[in-house]
């Protein structure tokens, strides 16, 4: 199986309980298919570069994902037509980094730094 790493952004006006229903629906996509998903981050709503679909902003949902070729066609067919999606991404990695969380409040890294360095 091949290791991938899927980021979908959602609308800005996007509900925390519809962010929930299309991690579920895209989690359910890759299972019929024959893939797993290993870890899924809510990286939260960030500023996006530039305006996509009059949005500046987005929600942005990241999985982990063992699976083959069609797991991720499948996938990215149905992301294509979802009118509550902004982007989505895929890339084909050796392996996963499980340990590192990007997106984590800065206060929680200082704190962890504290703690390392007594």
């Amino acid at each position: 199986m091949n290791l991938y790493e899927h980021t979908i952004i959602a609308r800005q006006d996007t509900s925390p309980s519809e962010l929930k229903q299309l991690t579920e629906k895209y989690s359910k996509i890759v299972e019929k298919n024959n893939g797993e998903i290993v870890k899924t981050e809510n990286w939260g709503l960030l500023n996006l570069s530039y305006l996509i679909k009059k949005n500046k902003k987005g929600s942005y949902i990241h999985f982990k994902i063992k699976g083959n070729g069609k797991t991720i066609s499948e996938l990215e067919k149905n992301e294509s037509i979802d009118k509550n999606l902004l982007r989505y991404l895929t890339i084909k990695v050796k392996k996963f980094d499980l340990e590192t969380n990007y997106f984590s409040k800065k206060e929680n890294d200082d704190k962890s730094e504290i703690k390392q360095n007594n």
